[in-house]
């Protein structure tokens, strides 16, 4: 068990909240917008329905419309000598989305990290590289997927392995958290309100905070996947002091 908790060190667990890269719709660049509205005509219902009808509810979800607005991350430490466990978080979430993913990016350049995230497969983890190359930002290393076999890709995803082979299953972290009796990552926000409490309510202190706890749920779930029993004792770190990794 201890050889385990020691290859934990190399996990960086992480959740993304986005937004729509505009206020409103008319705010977009022209182009931008005419590839909007060719979006919106597959889930529009009816077509009397302006363009920007769902535009603050749905650009966020699409990296060409929306934005990174906070990236969570976490790691384990162990020490073998003591055997404790510790979680150690932190943020990024700049007024910038180009200061937000540098600072990513330069925590990403430290070691060689195995990246985990709940469906990060599907979303954070292709949004993450779309909005860096978006951004004119080279991908970091850990990012590039172009020519690498399956077994090279440093990439863990908590909703696949859960899936065990389903491939038509999805799980909501919210469930997987109940099921194991995790305490909710739910507070004064969900992921639904992101957008509202980024442009209508300018809280970014409540999304890096909501952000933290999904990171700290998926890493719980992640020990759970294991076996390891839920009174499973660990020092929670909310922010990372400067050169501890």
């Amino acid at each position: 068990m201890a050889d385990f908790f020691s290859d934990l060190k190399d996990i960086l667990f992480l959740d993304i909240e986005t937004a729509s890269s505009t206020a409103e719709f008319g705010e977009l660049p022209p182009r931008l917008q005419e590839e909007w509205i060719r979006k919106i005509s597959y889930f529009q219902k009816e077509n009397t329905e302006s363009p920007d009808h769902h535009y603050f509810e749905k650009a966020g979800i699409y990296a060409e419309f929306g934005k990174v607005v906070c990236i969570g991350v976490g790691f384990f430490a162990y020490n073998p000598e003591e055997q404790t466990l510790q979680f150690r978080a932190k943020t990024f979430g700049e007024p910038s989305e180009r200061d937000t993913l540098l600072g990513f990016i330069e925590l990403l350049e430290k070691k060689d990290w195995t990246l985990c995230a709940h469906n990060g497969k599907e979303f954070d983890f292709p949004y993450l590289c779309r909005r860096i190359l978006a951004n004119r930002i080279p991908l970091p290393e850990v990012l590039k997927l172009a020519g690498k076999k399956p077994w090279e890709i440093r990439h863990l995803d908590t909703m696949e392995l859960w899936k065990f082979g389903d491939y038509k299953h999805y799980t909501r972290l919210e469930l997987l958290a109940a099921l194991f009796d995790i305490p909710s990552s739910k507070g004064d926000i969900d992921g639904s309100q992101v957008n509202d409490a980024y442009y209508s309510k300018n809280d970014l202190a409540s999304i890096r905070h909501y952000c933290q706890r999904d990171v700290w749920v998926t890493a719980q779930i992640y020990l759970a996947f294991q076996g390891l029993p839920a009174d499973l004792e660990i020092q929670f770190l909310t922010e990372m002091k400067k050169g501890v990794i």
